[in-house]
C-alpha cells in the first residue's frame, strides 16, 4: 500500500478538496559512515528472566544496514541475538568483544555504559 492511499487517523471528511499531509519523519535516514557513528554498548537483564544481554544502540541509518551489522556481530561472537526498536541485542555479556569488533570495523565513537 503506497503512502498516497494510506489515510492515517482520518475516518471521513465532507471536504472534497481535503488532502491529508504526511509527516516525513517516517523516512529512513541514510546510513552514516562507521567513523561518524556514535554507538553505545550496555548490559541489561531486565524482563529477561535474569539472563544478561548486551545492547548496541545509537545506530543511525537504514534498518537493512543495522541488520547486516547485527549479523556480523552475532557471527563473530558465536551467539544469537536480534534487532528490535533500532537496537542490536546480543545474548550474553560481550561488551569487551563487541568493542574490539566494532573498532576493527571502523567505528570510533563507542560509549561503554
Amino acid at each position: 500500500m503506497s503512502k498516497k492511499n494510506k489515510k492515517v487517523g482520518i475516518v471521513y471528511s465532507t471536504n472534497q478538496h481535503f488532502d491529508y499531509e504526511y509527516d516525513e519523519t517516517d523516512k529512513e535516514k541514510e546510513t552514516l559512515e562507521p567513523s561518524a557513528q556514535s554507538l553505545k554498548i550496555t548490559l541489561d537483564k531486565k524482563q529477561r528472566k535474569g539472563k544478561i544481554v548486551t545492547i548496541v544502540s545509537g545506530f543511525v541509518g537504514k534498518i537493512e544496514d543495522l541488520k547486516n551489522l547485527a549479523k556480523l556481530l552475532k557471527t563473530k561472537c558465536g551467539v544469537g541475538g536480534s534487532v528490535k526498536d533500532g537496537e542490536i541485542i546480543i545474548q550474553g555479556d560481550f561488551k569487551k568483544k563487541l568493542i574490539q569488533i566494532l573498532t576493527s570495523e571502523g567505528y570510533k565513537k563507542i560509549r561503554n555504559s
